[in-house]
């Protein structure tokens, strides 16, 4: 049964909508990475912070109103007509909802947080189902009063790349007949200072796959489809999941589960290596990650794919940032957006020896334009929890 995607809307560092990413994305801008100050006690960082004001939040949905909860809103307000148009033809109990963050609305928590420690009590406002990690599926259902099933996945940065496994699944078992899909995730102190206290964090702007990497900067964004089985320009070819089981916060150094997750998904596609154009790597430019996933690139598809890591331009989206980067392949295959453009690969061009030389991709790579292609997009979590899809376009 195949699978497409078939409306995309998407929010982050570098655009407010598909335009506005697309030509950011393909010429290549460090622009979303602004310095923040207010984040971490005491310490200036580089962050992608999406700047656009963000529509409200219906006053009869105030017991979700959340910063996270209103970018997402900003994506499905770009997909609201195929939405309802779907919902229309299939009813409301057909369509699914599953999304994908790992920060909720933690931010309103620590506001509210503040306020009782300064003031002894907690701001008229602030509602824990602010911050309930299932929240943001149950605003976009609410929102669209969809019946079907609804819930969020949190396996910190493969969230939102699992969520088209799972509805996938939903479609091919006939649960539904579309799901909106994706992720959003926004800044919030607790992250930033989390990544600070393992040494994570890069002094500025993140240098994915250098031999002088020192660590990730972090990002917001949302990035929703819908997804049917109609035909469309885009396709979800295939999907692969894996676990490492190898340790909470550190990847297997042998890229064993990497290599699992793309096999899976090349398997799930039909597709061999030779048959992918381009890679998104994960690529979050820390010592242990790019060593492990440039192995695993280099056992399954050697050094020929142009591949990048997208996140030195809008910084790792955590929950976000598996959807964001399908949603990147979904506007570098569809012919309105890439004239055969993909996204370069943004560094300083000093490759690390631990790393096996790979085809990085620059503004002047191009693919065809208008014939069969297939991407491939890596999103490697904390626990080992791994994902790969597999977009494609005329297949």
């Amino acid at each position: 049964m195949s699978i497409y995607l078939n409306a995309l809307g998407i929010v982050n560092p570098i655009g407010n909508d598909k335009e506005e990413v697309a030509r950011a994305l393909f010429s290549g801008t460090r622009a979303g990475l602004s310095e923040r100050s207010d984040l971490i006690p005491n310490r200036t960082l580089r962050a992608g912070v999406v700047r656009s004001d963000l529509p409200e939040i219906p006053d009869w949905l105030g017991y979700l109103d959340c910063r996270n909860n209103r970018l997402a809103l900003a994506a499905l307000r770009q997909i609201e007509c195929e939405i309802t148009d779907a919902k229309r033809r299939y009813g409301a109990d057909r369509i699914a909802v599953v999304m994908g963050t790992s920060t909720s609305g933690i931010a309103e928590g620590e506001t509210a947080v503040a306020t009782r420690m300064a003031q002894g009590h907690w701001p008229p406002e602030f509602q824990y189902s602010q911050q309930e990690i299932g929240g943001l599926a149950e605003f976009v259902a609410e929102y669209f009063e969809i019946s079907g099933p609804a819930y969020v996945i949190a396996t910190a940065c493969s969230s939102s790349g699992k969520v088209f496994a799972s509805a996938a699944r939903l479609l091919r078992a006939g649960i539904c007949d579309a799901a909106v899909v994706g992720g959003t995730d926004t800044l919030c102190r607790l992250t930033l200072n989390g990544f600070a206290a393992l040494e994570a964090l890069a002094a500025d702007y993140c240098n994915p796959f250098s031999r002088n990497r020192d660590g990730i900067n972090i990002g917001e964004g949302a990035a929703i489809f819908l997804m049917t089985r109609e035909p469309s320009s885009v396709s979800l070819l295939g999907v692969g999941e894996s676990s490492d089981a190898h340790h909470i916060s550190a990847p297997d150094p042998e890229g064993t589960g990497a290599i699992r997750a793309m096999r899976l998904a090349l398997e799930s596609a039909g597709l061999r290596p030779e048959q992918i154009d381009y890679v998104n790597l994960h690529g979050t430019a820390t010592s242990l990650n790019d060593v492990m996933e440039g192995r695993a690139i280099a056992s399954v598809f050697g050094g020929r794919v142009p591949c990048s890591s997208t996140k030195a331009m809008t910084g790792h989206m955590l929950g976000a940032a598996a959807a964001g980067e399908a949603g990147f392949l979904w506007l570098a295959l569809h012919p309105e957006f890439s004239a055969g453009s993909v996204p370069p690969h943004l560094w300083d061009g000093e490759a690390d020896p631990q790393i096996p030389p790979l085809h990085y991709s620059t503004v002047e790579t191009r693919l065809d334009p208008r014939g069969r292609c297939a991407m491939l997009s890596n999103s490697f979590a904390f626990g080992g929890s791994n994902v790969a899809l597999v977009l494609g376009r005329g297949w």
